[in-house]
């Protein structure tokens, strides 16, 4: 059983809440953040705890506010005493079509899908290269093919892309950085139509959607992964080859 503790944002609910509870099961200590899923987060986290004792943790704070990102950064740092990975799931997901970009929707995507990873690695960067941890960034598999009316999230995820990449080669060889490209894992939270669903399973080679724990199994390939770094792994059914992946 390993003592190694790991930082997931968003890890209050859906895939990130999955990703927690795989690390916990493989015996990792656990902080869980949040931004407006309190309860869900703490009812998440008492039940980690009575599992194992002291074992999972909340930090609570907004990914699109620097200072507040410091102070995530501080709360995780002081949790159980280090930082071995971070994974940032954290993520805002809506249209933005042409005629309706606004200062507001740009600063909530790229904050949440780009500003928060790119600084809150930075406030951690010492924590993670005295562990020799790693660092897992939750990408998209539209950063090649674009989502139609999704601009300013498809550029966030793409820039996100250029900072794995980036980041590996700066933080390197003490800590390693990596991508997952998610497909179609969960339906959205909006409701979509039987029509919109058949379309989506469509564009997927496998014909179907994916699992959150398809992302926990490829989590869990990159923290194990000692030769691998600065690499994007597509977890998407084949969606991102195929001809009409942009339905």
């Amino acid at each position: 059983m390993t003592t190694s503790v790991a930082l997931v944002t968003g890890g209050a609910k859906r895939i990130g809440a999955h990703l927690v509870k795989t690390l916990h099961q493989h015996g990792w200590r656990v902080i869980i953040h949040y931004h407006q899923s309190d309860d869900t987060a703490k009812t998440l986290c008492q039940a980690l705890n009575e599992v194992r004792p002291d074992s999972a943790a909340t930090v609570q704070g907004d990914l699109c506010n620097l200072t507040e990102i410091s102070h995530i950064a501080a709360q995780a740092r002081h949790a159980f005493g280090q930082i071995d990975l971070l994974v940032n799931n954290a993520s805002s997901f809506y249209p933005t079509p042409v005629g309706q970009i606004d200062k507001t929707n740009w600063d909530a995507l790229m904050g949440s899908n780009v500003q928060g990873p790119v600084f809150l690695i930075q406030a951690l960067s010492d924590e993670l290269q005295q562990q020799n941890g790693s660092v897992i960034n939750l990408i998209d598999m539209h950063i090649d093919r674009p989502l139609p009316r999704h601009t300013v999230y498809c550029a966030a995820k793409s820039a996100l892309a250029s900072v794995t990449r980036s980041l590996a080669g700066e933080l390197a060889p003490s800590v390693r950085v990596n991508g997952i490209a998610p497909g179609a894992i969960l339906w959205p939270e909006r409701e979509l139509s039987d029509a919109e669903k058949q379309a989506l399973l469509a564009s997927i080679p496998l014909k179907e959607l994916g699992n959150p724990a398809d992302i926990a199994h490829a989590m869990l390939y990159l923290v194990d992964a000692s030769y691998v770094t600065g690499q994007i792994l597509y977890v998407d059914g084949g969606r991102s080859i195929a001809s009409n992946a942009s339905a």
